[in-house]
């Protein structure tokens, strides 16, 4: 067997199974059986914004965040596959995601509990319809709010990212996330293409806010997957990071927009020289007057032509020999 095999099977992911069997789109049963048996043993239960809590240590300064629905329309339960530890939808499973976002980030919390490391755990409610947990917290600040530095989201694309801007302003400074990725030693980077998560509701109060690759990709959609071995490998690397070696240098009540000329680049969406305009009133007139811009930020969101065109009900075109057809 090799060293691989090894790693994968001696963390026993057979864990995010259990979990992510369970589809929870906010308010559902499924999601409330899933929270009483998953997380309700390890934090006791939620405050009343739907928020589980749970702080390690004497006044740690990192807030570690994932959240507990999923952008399922239905509640029930689906089945998985994993090949070459590869995990992805059954193929007779009828769902429209595998929720790796973000119940991979609640399988990160619940090992790092374990494991004792400090911080202050949050799995926050409703963030796939608004960040509504998030944003109660933000709004009362509980006194733990007042200790902490940083915020680290589990539930970003990929294998690379450390997220440093959402929706086109800082959250994120270069010098936390290069900081981030030396304690973890997993080749990650700075990336400038964050949307609207959790961590983006509390960069108004706390230094760094960020959002941490955890291997999957292609959310919210029936191709999504999720890479068994990186999750393992972040596992390990979350659990004996020296923490003590961050660097906090954003200034969270500084405003910093992206410029067209970042240094740096993910792989996602990037800026597009003349489609860009900020004077626009309407969600309309923004759409009508930056159409490229606003189509990468979709492509970035993991959302697909198939996707876009099932929920909005509109015929999908394809080509052929014989020209195109619908």
């Amino acid at each position: 067997m090799s060293n691989e095999k090894k790693l994968f099977k001696k963390h026993k992911v057979h864990k995010l199974v259990d979990m992510i069997v369970y589809k929870r789109p906010e308010g559902s049963e499924t999601q409330q059986q899933f929270c009483k048996r998953f997380l309700e043993p390890v934090f006791g239960k939620p405050d009343r914004y739907g928020n589980y809590i749970k702080l390690i240590g004497q006044k740690p300064n990192v807030c570690f965040t994932a959240h507990h629905d999923t952008v399922h329309k239905t509640g029930g339960m689906q089945k998985v596959s994993i090949r070459n530890d590869i995990m992805t939808l059954h193929e007779t499973s009828n769902s429209e995601c595998l929720g790796a976002d973000c119940t991979s980030g609640i399988y990160l919390i619940l090992e790092m509990i374990k494991a004792k490391v400090p911080g202050v755990y949050v799995v926050h409610a409703a963030e796939e319809i608004g960040c509504v947990g998030s944003s109660a917290l933000v709004k009362y600040q509980p006194q733990w709010l007042g200790d902490i530095d940083a915020v680290i989201s589990f539930f970003r694309k990929g294998q690379e990212s450390i997220i440093t801007h959402q929706m086109g302003m800082r959250t994120c400074s270069d010098a936390f996330a290069i900081s981030l990725d030396k304690i973890l030693g997993l080749n990650m980077r700075p990336d400038n293409t964050g949307s609207y998560t959790d961590s983006n509701e509390y960069a108004g109060l706390i230094s760094e806010c960020t959002n941490l690759s955890v291997g999957y990709l292609l959310q919210h959609t029936a191709k999504e997957s999720q890479d068994l071995f990186f999750l393992d490998q972040l596992r390990d690397a979350l659990i004996s990071a020296e923490w003590d070696k961050l660097v906090f240098s954003r200034n969270p009540h500084d405003v910093e927009y992206l410029s067209y000329h970042s240094p740096y680049k993910s792989s996602g969406w990037d800026y597009v020289e003349g489609d860009y305009n900020t004077k626009t009133d309407t969600l309309y007139d923004m759409v009508v007057d930056n159409p490229t811009l606003i189509a990468q930020w979709l492509e970035s969101m993991g959302v697909s032509p198939e996707e876009l065109a099932m929920e909005l009900d509109i015929p999908l075109y394809e080509k052929s020999d014989k020209g195109w057809a619908w």
